[in-house]
């Protein structure tokens, strides 16, 4: 019996398969199967004396093929990978290494006067992966070495480590091990047919879940994924041509990249014709702009995909089939195989009947493995299972609330911090949203709530008068649910993740 234990499985095979086909491309630089098998493995034997089993690596740089080669020699050399986002402020990179405590900080020329500045934990060693990668030639590997970490290997050794935002101010490091990673991928690669002839436009940065499945589908289906920088999301117009140029037919992207795209007209200046499947997550879609893009790609085939970080990128999907109004919401879906979704009440029943709402929780082989360096966070959102008393069975309460429909599909409704009581009245923020989105000349919606005064604050992007939008919105929505103030701005805030900051705005309007 063959079983894979490591994600190195899959680039060891790749290379057998497939060695000279490109593997991932950037705009700068292709790099092979065979190549970064070869490349990961020197940049293993390089590190293999500097960490120790199960240790961190960081990587304080853009996603690029170089950063591939790096983070998978971490894992030859037994470790693990977290990326940092270099946009972010020294502080809170800072607050991720320390408790990282990384032996290894990898960062490349652009970046490096940058990480110097950063005050590391005592013992880090800052390397330029430039460098390395330049003298690949001169780079040993060294099979005993490398044979002998590849022994100790098990499949729940951390993968990644990717850090989310914590409600404390505090991040929390979402630590993936390699179990869950091909599991998910195996099923992935599988519903959705990606094949070796595909290309994946990669849009999300590696210190953000969506790249895993970009990532890993490449290296268990032998598609090639094309590494879309992030400066492409702010000009359509060279975003479009390197998705057409590089005859991309698979993307799986954050909700407001495609809503960038649609509100910029990208797809109006040059519509990339090879994409056959289009998948968004992160938040809800809102359907004008889904809308929009079916305009130019009727025929693809539309996925909406739910999940936390925590899970290993997504529990539950749904393929669209059929037409939805502005006014509607999508599905959540149903679960990926092995994954069991459920709804529990505020008493920990299950929740089954159509219509009513509960948090929506998981359990199965996906869980990550908790909060890196974080029992108290861990023990708070992983937990065992209260339907189970008879044998461990380890849950994760999601925090977000649902319903099912009368088919037993999955609606995602909210987040549980978004449900507030109003007037007397439990009032999701998100209706409100999808409520404004329906609007017409209404391109983003996000409301907030400002407790102290006990204030709906509507904010949106679009060219609507705000009395025209508060007029629609009494047409639609009940008077309590009605915001009382309504601000126009000329783009919304985008946080780390890629999803509307809701934080910032309700700094900003504090601040006013």
């Amino acid at each position: 019996m063959s079983y894979c234990n490591s994600v190195l499985d899959l680039i060891e095979g790749q290379a057998i398969l497939n060695k000279d086909k490109v593997a991932f491309t950037d705009p700068g630089k292709e790099i092979t199967f065979g190549e970064l098998y070869l490349f990961s493995r020197k940049i293993g034997t390089f590190l293999a004396d500097k960490i120790v089993r199960r240790s961190p690596v960081s990587f304080y740089m853009e996603k690029s093929c170089d950063a591939l080669v790096g983070m998978f020699g971490a894992v030859y050399a037994g470790g693990f990978y977290s990326f940092l986002d270099v946009r972010q402020p020294a502080a809170r990179a800072e607050s991720i290494l320390n408790t990282l405590k990384p032996r290894v900080v990898f960062t490349d020329a652009s970046m490096f006067d940058k990480a110097k500045e950063l005050s590391l934990p005592e013992g880090t060693e800052l390397i330029l992966l430039d460098d390395l990668i330049g003298k690949m030639g001169d780079l040993p590997v060294d099979e005993d070495k490398l044979g002998a970490i590849r022994d100790l290997s098990q499949d729940i050794d951390p993968l990644y480590v990717n850090f989310t935002s914590g409600s404390t101010g505090v991040p929390k490091g979402v630590t993936v091990c390699h179990r869950s990673v091909l599991e998910f991928i195996g099923y992935f690669v599988d519903i959705f047919g990606i094949e070796e002839g595909d290309v994946l436009g990669n849009q999300a940065p590696f210190d953000f879940d969506v790249s895993v499945k970009d990532v890993y589908s490449g290296l268990m289906s032998g598609a090639r994924i094309a590494l879309i920088p992030r400066e492409y999301f702010s000009n359509p117009m060279t975003l479009m041509d390197y998705l057409a140029d590089q005859k991309v037919t698979v993307i799986v992207w954050a909700v407001s990249a495609m809503c960038f795209v649609s509100i910029m007209n990208g797809l109006e200046y040059r519509c990339p014709e090879d994409i056959r499947m289009i998948m968004f997550s992160g938040e809800v879609m809102p359907v004008k702009h889904l809308n929009h893009w079916k305009k130019f790609f009727s025929d693809a085939t539309y996925v909406n995909l739910y999940g936390p970080t925590e899970i290993t990128c997504n529990c539950t999907y749904h393929v669209l089939d059929r037409d939805y109004e502005e006014n509607e919401v999508i599905p959540a879906g149903i679960p990926f195989p092995n994954e069991s979704v459920f709804l529990l009440d505020d008493e920990d029943k299950l929740v089954t009947d159509p219509g009513k709402e509960g948090e929506i929780c998981v359990t199965g082989t996906s869980l990550a493995l908790g909060y890196y360096g974080d029992k108290d966070k861990t023990d708070a959102a992983f937990m065992q299972n209260p339907l189970n008393n008879l044998f461990q069975e380890m849950m994760y309460r999601t925090g977000d609330i649902g319903r099912y429909d009368e088919k037993g599909i999955l609606y995602y409704v909210s987040r549980k911090d978004f449900q507030i009581k109003h007037m007397g009245h439990r009032i999701e923020l998100g209706e409100i949203e999808v409520g404004a989105m329906a609007v017409e000349g209404v391109t983003r919606a996000c409301c907030i709530y400002e407790q102290d005064k006990k204030k709906l604050i509507l904010f949106y992007t679009g060219d609507k008068d705000k009395k025209e939008l508060l007029s629609g919105l009494k047409e639609d929505l009940p008077p309590y649910m009605v915001p009382s103030t309504v601000k126009q701005l000329d783009e919304m805030p985008i946080n780390k993740n890629g999803k509307i900051d809701r934080t910032y705005l309700l700094k900003e309007w504090k601040n006013l």
